[in-house]
């Protein structure tokens, strides 16, 4: 089958937008992310699952119910073995036992 140029600037075209389209409609379908904590976790420590939109100083936030979530966020780092703040959906992030949520 040969398409002429115009055709083949239409096909890439509707594959573009049909892309395009998915993408935002995936991205309208996940909602926003919340922090659950699950209390058994590797090592026997607790963990965060982390979803789309999260980061660390809300997920410390959360946990920390008021005391200062820098602090937990550092301790977080730490225990993940983390060199930043960034964080991936879908990974589990482990949070030490003796967080305020978990008293």
């Amino acid at each position: 089958m040969r398409l002429t140029r115009r055709g083949r600037v239409v096909l890439v075209m509707v594959v573009a937008l049909l892309s395009l389209g998915g993408f935002w409609l995936g991205t309208r379908a996940a909602g926003h992310a919340e922090v659950r904590v699950v209390v058994a976790g590797h090592a026997g420590l607790p963990w965060v699952e982390v979803h789309k939109g999260d980061t660390l100083w809300e997920i410390a936030d959360a946990l920390s119910e008021g005391d200062d979530p820098g602090a937990l966020v550092e301790e977080i780092k730490r225990l993940n073995r983390l060199s930043d703040s960034l964080i991936r959906p879908g990974t589990r992030i482990y949070v030490p036992r003796d967080t305020a949520a978990l008293r």
